[in-house]
């Protein structure tokens, strides 16, 4: 029994875990994601269209009452004649010629009867409409005869209507009837300033808002009938355009932690190859990764040394002098600040694009440059030369700008020899500035030149080994590209290397 009772319960966990995976499928999701948005749609959609008509038959009921209206208006009233803009003229000489009664307006009580009895009897009125004539507060006429009963001889509407001395118009609801609503106009008629009668148009509204209901119960049958075919459509569209997932999937779970060499193959256009592409990019990028934090801490080694080189040979060579003093220790100071921004660099590399990166001032090019100059001559005896000094201001961060430099320099003095020539110089030309540092050292193969500007690379063919990460040259293009510029090499092997930085002014 209790080996029965704990099968029982494996099954119901397993059916609720299926079920449960079932429900977050993508495929599921979609198909849920349908049904939720064709719900919106209707619950939004049906009553805004049952508005609509309702809005239309209650416009179109006020039109066709008011142009009665105004027919009885011109026909009882020779005032009205003269002030109404009839747009019924024809209707009104219609009526005319049809009934003597109606050539000339009433002018008496006994007139008004005959008026009323041949309007009334001359007109055919649309389904649920009625005219109504009522004389000395009561009840008196209408076509067609048979009426609803809050439109009786004895109701409230009536007794209220007889009473009016001024034109009136409205709707009044009727709660507890199959009437619905009754738009009316109400206009009395006066002779020799007595009003003698009341003339109304009303029309109940039941019967047309009947007939928009049922146009929207057709809609609502319709659209459900829709909406099932296009779910069942959708769940089969749905899973033959996910089914490059699965292969995808599969992929991704065999790629474990110690090889992540395999890449998923991107088959046609679209989103599903885009996704396969893109994760056979993240797939480089996690690879490199992986690789590069064997050499961090030489890395962080590498980009120290240069700042840390500057600030020990200029306190090696300050002399007694307080200007010579002065000039150190700002330069010193300079080097500190730099150092700090370095480590704050390494960690921050992938963050280039941060609004904070940079820190932009207005500087003069000539004075920078000889700045530079000064610094890198601390980096290792060369035979150090300046070549160009650019006159001009320029936009961008000093200090970043000196990073990018000093990098190129200490390169510089990595691959070269004690008698090579290393020189620096800027120029500003055609609305750009160029800062370039020229060296006579080992030099780069073409097909390196563009490899060693991609992170933790090195130069293959030098002779000897860089102590460093193979950094610099990543943050030295991170730092132009973010001044929207770009860095260029020319370098033959045996003949040294230039590398140019082209900034906008």
């Amino acid at each position: 029994m209790s080996k029965n009772h704990e099968k029982k319960q494996s099954v119901i966990r397993e059916y609720a875990k299926n079920f449960k995976g079932f429900m977050w499928y993508a495929r599921t999701r979609i198909l849920f994601s349908y049904i939720l948005i064709f719900g919106v749609t209707f619950v939004i959609f049906v009553p805004a269209f049952r508005e609509l008509l309702y809005a239309r038959v209650n416009t179109r009921v006020y039109r066709e009452t008011m142009e009665k209206m105004q027919v009885f208006k011109e026909l009882v009233s020779r005032e009205a004649q003269k002030t109404i803009q009839n747009e019924n003229r024809e209707a009104t000489n219609s009526l005319r010629k049809a009934d003597k009664r109606l050539l000339k307006p009433p002018s008496s009580k006994a007139e008004l009867e005959e008026f009323f009895d041949g309007f009334l009897g001359n007109q055919l009125p649309e389904d649920d409409t009625y005219l109504i004539a009522l004389m000395e507060g009561k009840f008196y006429k209408s076509s067609p005869r048979a009426r609803p009963k809050p439109l009786s001889i004895d109701s409230k509407l009536i007794l209220d209507w007889a009473k009016l001395t001024q034109a009136e118009e409205g709707e009044k609801i009727i709660h507890g009837s199959n009437v619905g609503s009754i738009i009316y106009l109400a206009q009395p008629v006066i002779i020799k300033g007595e009003i003698m009668g009341v003339f109304v148009i009303a029309r109940t509204t039941a019967g047309e808002r009947n007939e928009v209901l049922e146009a929207v119960r057709v809609i609502i049958q319709v659209g459900a009938s829709m909406l099932f075919l296009v779910l069942v459509l959708a769940w089969f569209a749905s899973g033959k355009i996910l089914a490059p997932l699965r292969l995808l999937t599969q992929t991704a779970r065999n790629i474990s932690g110690s090889d992540l060499n395999q890449r998923i193959p991107v088959r046609g256009e679209g989103e599903i190859a885009e996704l396969a592409a893109t994760f056979n990019e993240m797939m480089d990028r996690l690879k490199a990764a992986f690789n590069s934090q064997k050499n961090f801490l030489n890395d962080a080694g590498h980009e120290l040394r240069t700042p840390i080189t500057i600030i020990h040979g200029h306190l090696e060579l300050m002399g007694d002098e307080p200007q010579e003093r002065q000039e150190t220790l700002a330069l010193v100071m300079d080097e500190l600040e730099r150092m700090k921004r370095l480590v704050n660099d390494l960690i921050l590399l992938a963050k280039v694009e941060h609004p904070n990166f940079l820190y932009l001032e207005t500087f003069e090019v000539s004075n920078f440059t000889e700045e530079i100059f000064a610094k890198a001559q601390a980096l290792g005896e060369r035979n150090w030369q300046l070549e160009n000094v650019g006159k001009g201001k320029i936009v961008g961060d000093r200090q970043r700008l000196t990073q990018a430099i000093m990098n190129l320099a200490e390169n510089a003095t990595q691959y070269t020899k004690t008698t090579d020539i290393i020189a620096l110089g800027s120029v500003i030309y055609r609305g750009k500035v160029k800062f370039w540092v020229r060296d006579t050292g080992e030099g780069i193969a073409q097909g390196e030149q563009k490899r060693i500007f991609e992170r933790f690379a090195r130069a293959a063919n030098s002779r000897r080994r860089s102590e460093g990460s193979g950094l610099g040259l990543s943050i030295v293009q991170a730092i132009v590209e973010a001044h929207n510029g770009k860095i260029t090499v020319a370098s033959k092997i045996g003949k040294g290397a230039t590398f140019t930085i082209i900034l906008p002014l």
